[in-house]
């Protein structure tokens, strides 16, 4: 048990999660699709062998928005105005949960004053349009 381990698991299941949930979220940008909080547990579930996020649970919703606030800072790494979560969805629904917002904020990409369904919309438009391509631009 380590000193820095957030909602019980360890830094290495953590590098291991975002890995993998933005591989999936790549896959999913490039096919011009949405996931769901749902499917992307049980993609991670099935893809780590790790233990999945009981959406029953306040500190495990937490946990899967720690995941996703994760895998936008290594996205932006390359992507800097990019929100890869805006393809992650709520189970019939069509809009991104309040995290989604939070981090933007975080990030200074959400500003008051700006309309949440265009910056999403956006941001679901700009992910398709950067990976929906047969393949990525070289690096520089």
């Amino acid at each position: 048990m380590g000193a820095t381990e957030m909602y019980g698991r360890s830094d290495e299941d953590w590098d291991e999660l975002v890995r993998v949930g933005h591989d999936f979220l790549i896959d999913v940008a490039r096919r011009h699709r949405y996931t769901t909080y749902t499917e992307l547990d049980a993609v991670l579930r099935r893809r780590t062998g790790l233990r999945g996020f009981d959406f029953n649970q306040v500190e495990e919703r937490a946990a899967l928005g720690y995941l996703l606030g994760r895998i936008v800072d290594e996205d932006r790494k390359l992507n800097p105005s990019l929100m890869i979560s805006s393809l992650v969805i709520y189970l019939n629904a069509n809009d991104a949960g309040s995290g989604f917002y939070a981090k933007a904020r975080e990030v200074d990409l959400f500003k008051d004053g700006m309309d949440k369904d265009e910056f999403w919309i956006r941001q679901v438009k700009t992910v398709h349009e950067r990976y929906g391509r047969a393949a990525p631009p070289p690096e520089p």
